[in-house]
């Protein structure tokens, strides 16, 4: 098990646990029909961000090295030949998974890769585009889930807009876990997750009217992020930031719970929920940063 304890750290077992529940809250959006997709989308998004946070490490190793060599690839525990076919295999996956489910799957599949790809080798580093590009990874695996239902995914594209806006806040934040970061990006992060919030309880009341689950959802997300970024933008340094970042991934479930509640039910929500205690389970056992 030691051997293989380096490839489960690039897998970032957690942060793939939060990438199901964006799917099962998409399939929601798309009516829970057509069961014999779902089993293919969730695959998929697995695959999709395991090969995207292993690639990640691949092009940030030169970088590693001095910040985090700790990690498996600058601590030799893994080669940077093994992983890059390890993240490049998963994407392939992930995109062939898709494409099983529904042909507008694939394509959302085949459009997260690129995005994968683009901010793992280039858009990281490029300004306020970088935290933008992650936040195409996130509302594309919304779609994902969306598209097991394809007329649906042409009228209901519009929801991947909130994980978009909530990831792009989380990871302009993030670049500041290791040398501490700027009040500017944390205003900015507090004024993008408020916007999030708000548009969250407005779709909740306006299709579910008034989803005691979905509202409720809704709070439990603002209670758990908006003080830890607060903190954050109060003191902008790596520990009130890292432990901002952390519970903005994990609590990602909770956006996607309040939506899987508005088009679900209850019932179904508490399903989504579930992928957030594993998350957390699996936090404790391997880094979400």
């Amino acid at each position: 098990m030691r051997g293989y304890h380096g490839y489960l750290e690039l897998l970032r077992p957690a942060n793939v646990a939060t990438a199901l529940a964006d799917v099962l809250a998409g399939y929601a959006v798309a009516g829970l029909g057509n069961h014999r997709a779902l089993g293919w989308l969730l695959f998929s998004t697995a695959c999709l961000y395991a090969g995207g946070v292993v690639l990640n490490d691949v092009f940030d190793r030169d970088i590693d090295r001095t910040e985090r060599p700790e990690r498996p690839i600058p601590s030799g525990r893994v080669s940077v030949g093994a992983a890059a076919i390890l993240g490049a295999g998963l994407l392939a996956l992930g995109v062939l998974a898709g494409a099983l489910a529904t042909a507008a799957a694939g394509v959302v599949a085949a459009a997260t890769a690129v995005c994968v790809l683009l901010y793992d080798a280039w858009g990281k580093r490029q300004g306020l585009l970088g935290p933008v590009n992650m936040g195409m990874c996130r509302g594309l695996n919304l779609l994902l889930g969306i598209a097991a239902a394809p007329p649906v995914l042409a009228e209901a594209w519009p929801l991947a807009l909130l994980p978009l806006v909530y990831i792009a806040a989380v990871t302009a934040v993030s670049r500041g876990e290791v040398h501490g970061g700027r009040r500017g990006i944390g205003a900015f992060a507090l004024i993008s997750l408020s916007g999030v919030l708000v548009a969250l309880l407005a779709l909740t009341v306006q299709h579910a009217g008034g989803s005691w689950a979905g509202i409720g959802f809704t709070a439990l997300l603002a209670w758990r992020v908006l003080p830890a970024f607060w903190r954050a933008y109060q003191t902008p340094e790596p520990g009130p930031i890292r432990h901002a970042i952390r519970t903005g991934v994990l609590s990602l479930v909770l956006l996607d719970a309040a939506i899987g509640a508005t088009y679900g039910g209850a019932l179904y929500s508490l399903v989504i929920v579930a992928t957030g205690l594993v998350a957390a389970s699996l936090a404790r056992l391997f880094a979400v940063t």
